[in-house]
């Protein structure tokens, strides 16, 4: 199994009733191990603990305790010397409400509330032989999201083969980004009101799809007039809430594929995630492989980590900046001097994929920028580096239109945090 399967087994898991007799074999299921294995710890065949819970030799110990013993039977789990003697690497009780886990090897823990450990599936990807940077076992929001977008993808294109022909591909790609930065946009304070394009779809649109491309197309389709032109363009008056979005996102066509009853409700469900926790650094990366049939049983194993990409990036002329803001320390001028010099700086990735390299030259940079600004208080000042001084070469479709919208959202991301 994949992290992004491993994620829905997990969070089915947690919404249905707890059963604590069960609870410890669904779990290492949802893991991906087999039935034949789960059957021999059933039997106590395999079953190694010695404090009446489940142990699974050089993998985890799980003890179900009474309600307010969590805590308690976690502490057990670790002073047990059948953790020790069959190499545990994680310890994890829950008694339906509670849920506790610690990596014994790195002292890592988890402690939430039963309902929320599905956000917390990264800490257990070891269990099923997934080895990963730590970005990725922390970014349970990005797998999350990469698996509804997945479903979505392959819905839609169950009900529209035309759109995944050749001719239509780039449309189609096109067609989800769109998507991607519409749900970004409704969770911070790009669209007013909250969750606006979710809630418009399902309000305006049939319970059975019939009409959700009309809702859709007719919301992209006011997000690429302005403002002044939108009473001679007829924009249906539930659609003028919507923001003019400049830059050529949704300019050119605003086709958008039908939708069944399923596919509208794979739309809603990614709508009800909670976005701002969108991380572009990673997400480009997982979601490339959402449109290829051949890379989908891998989805979530494509990534550079930043820590790699900041090695490429650092002595290419990061470093160099930094020692230049060091140097200028609180000297207007040379402040001044640094940040001019920094709007000029054109980064270009030949082969860029999904945007990493760009997306974390951009980050740095725009970083660096608002240090600048603060020690020269202008804390207030828009950014001098344009979007347009990033560029990059991709053959493929998919991850080119990925890499323009992560450098569209790094650049909101920025504004939000830098508070321009």
């Amino acid at each position: 199994m994949n992290a992004v399967e491993i994620e829905e087994a997990i969070s089915a898991l947690a919404r249905e009733p707890f059963d604590p007799l069960e609870f410890p074999f669904a779990f290492l299921e949802a893991f991906g191990n087999k039935a034949t294995t789960i059957k021999r710890l059933r039997s106590g065949e395999t079953n190694n603990s010695d404090i009446g819970g489940v142990l699974q030799r050089s993998n985890i110990h799980i003890k179900v305790s009474p309600e307010g013993d969590a805590a308690a039977a976690l502490t057990a789990l670790k002073a047990s010397p059948a953790t020790i003697r069959s190499k545990a690497k994680i310890v994890l009780a829950t008694d339906g409400k509670d849920f506790q886990a610690e990596d014994l090897s790195s002292g890592e823990v988890v402690v939430c509330d039963y309902v929320d450990f599905p956000d917390h599936f990264g800490f257990f990807l070891p269990l099923a032989g997934i080895t990963t940077v730590k970005q990725i076992r922390e970014s349970a929001f990005d797998i999350k999201a990469t698996g509804r977008l997945n479903r979505l993808y392959v819905e839609l294109l169950k009900d529209n083969p035309d759109w995944g022909a050749v001719d239509r591909q780039h449309e189609m790609n096109h067609f989800m980004s769109r998507l991607i930065f519409c749900f970004f946009a409704e969770d911070t304070d790009i669209f007013t009101g909250k969750s606006l394009f979710t809630q418009t779809i399902e309000q305006m649109s049939a319970r059975d799809g019939s009409n959700t491309h009309e809702v859709v197309g007719e919301i992209f389709r006011a997000m690429n007039i302005a403002t002044t032109e939108r009473e001679a363009a007829k924009i249906h008056r539930w659609a003028e809430v919507f923001p003019y979005v400049n830059g050529g996102l949704f300019s050119d066509s605003t086709g958008v594929p039908r939708f069944s009853r399923i596919a509208r409700s794979y739309l809603l469900h990614m709508g009800n995630l909670d976005w701002t926790k969108i991380n572009p650094d990673i997400f480009g990366s997982m979601i490339q492989a959402v449109a290829d049939d051949g890379e989908r049983g891998a989805l979530g194993m494509h990534y550079t980590s930043v820590p790699n990409i900041l090695k490429v990036l650092n002595p290419l002329f990061l470093d160099d900046l930094h020692e230049k803001l060091e140097e200028a320390g609180d000297n207007r001028r040379k402040l001044l001097n640094l940040r001019n010099r920094m709007a000029r700086i054109r980064v270009f990735d030949p082969a860029c994929g999904s945007g990493n390299f760009l997306v974390i030259a951009y980050k740095e940079m725009r970083a660096l920028e608002a240090e600048i600004n603060k020690r020269r208080g202008e804390g207030e000042r828009r950014s001098d580096i344009p979007l347009t001084n990033f560029r990059g070469i991709e053959i493929r479709d998919f991850p080119a239109e990925i890499a323009r919208l992560a450098l569209i959202i790094a650049e909101y991301q920025s504004l939000l945090s830098h508070k321009f």
